[in-house]
């Protein structure tokens, strides 16, 4: 199983860049190019929270489950 980012979608949709986003949501550029690159294995509720108003989205917009067994089948 693996959750997949998909910020950079919703970010392109949004036409909002990493900067204002980051600033929005009150987290450093660092961080947030992180979560949006999928390098981190956990994020904050409050983070999140942060980065769904901002971006006026739903987590299941920027989060996507996906079974590894289904594609190795």
């Amino acid at each position: 199983m693996a959750i997949i980012l998909r910020l950079d979608r919703v970010m392109a949709d949004r036409k909002m860049s990493l900067n204002e986003l980051a600033r929005r949501v009150g987290i450093s550029n660092v961080n947030l190019s992180n979560i949006k690159t999928g390098k981190i294995s956990a994020i904050r509720f409050s983070t999140l929270n942060g980065i769904c108003k901002a971006l006026d989205c739903q987590p299941g917009d920027i989060l996507e489950y996906v079974d590894d067994d289904v594609h190795d089948e």
